[in-house]
């Protein structure tokens, strides 16, 4: 292909980015990440989740991992703050009788005081407080977080000196966080795991449905340094940077 076709490629990558729910099968076998995290998130639930527990997913995206869990409907509550997707959830949730509601502030849930035996939150946000107020007492919170330095290396290559979004998510500085409001750490764990594209087409797409980490993107705008990761992928295959994550399970 020419430098020219390439570009028209990217370009039809770049209007087809879209995203519903939390689903990136779009891109599924053009790309690879989490598959070699030190922990399994939904294992660690899975360990902690009674069939009798009253459960809530802050931040549920579409619901899909909620959903994945099979936990008893009557006893499951879920938020979602990003509009498209509180339309999803209440197209998909509340038929169940999931109790849904659009949330966008993590600091006020509309939920009573000790409502719940567990929350989970993956990759969404959350405020330490409010958290151990909705918690029943000994009860957990359970989250996978994208941390600080996530595709830092990724954003540099196309919009250089881009400032951190989430320059606070950091493990050493949310336990701090959540001891000093009460919980008690079970668990903490961080990380730092290679994130593999196959084609620049599956990278376009991803940068530009994470536009808080690639702000500005666009194939126009940085088709240099979108050229130079397909040149390196025709020479190794593939283009790497490094995701940031880390999982922490608290009690109140």
């Amino acid at each position: 292909m020419t430098e020219l076709a390439f570009k028209e490629a990217w370009l039809e990558e770049e209007q087809q980015a879209e995203i519903r729910g939390w689903d990136f099968s779009h891109i599924r076998d053009r790309y690879r990440e989490e598959g070699d995290l030190p922990w399994d998130y939904r294992t660690i639930v899975g360990e902690h989740l009674r069939e009798e527990a009253v459960l809530l997913d802050y931040d549920t995206g579409g619901g899909e991992f909620l959903l994945s869990l099979r936990h008893p409907y009557e006893r499951t509550a879920a938020t979602e703050g990003y509009p498209p997707n509180v339309a999803l959830c209440r197209e998909r949730l509340l038929p169940l009788g999931i109790d849904f509601r659009a949330c966008q502030d993590p600091g006020a849930i509309p939920f009573p005081d000790e409502s719940f035996d567990i929350i989970l939150n993956r990759h969404g946000s959350f405020e330490a407080g409010e958290l151990f107020r909705l918690l029943k007492k000994g009860g957990l919170f359970i989250t996978q977080q994208v941390g600080g330095d996530n595709d830092r290396d990724l954003v540099e290559r196309v919009r250089p000196g881009t400032p951190k979004p989430f320059p606070h998510l950091y493990l050493a500085e949310q336990l701090r966080v959540f001891r000093g409001a009460g919980f008690r750490i079970l668990r903490g764990e961080e990380a730092y795991r290679p994130i593999q594209f196959f084609d620049v087409g599956a990278f376009v797409w991803f940068a530009r449905v994470l536009p808080w980490e690639f702000p500005d993107f666009s194939v126009e705008m940085c088709f240099a340094g979108l050229w130079g990761m397909q040149e390196e992928i025709q020479q190794r295959g593939r283009v790497e940077g490094t995701v940031h994550r880390y999982l922490i399970v608290a009690e109140k």
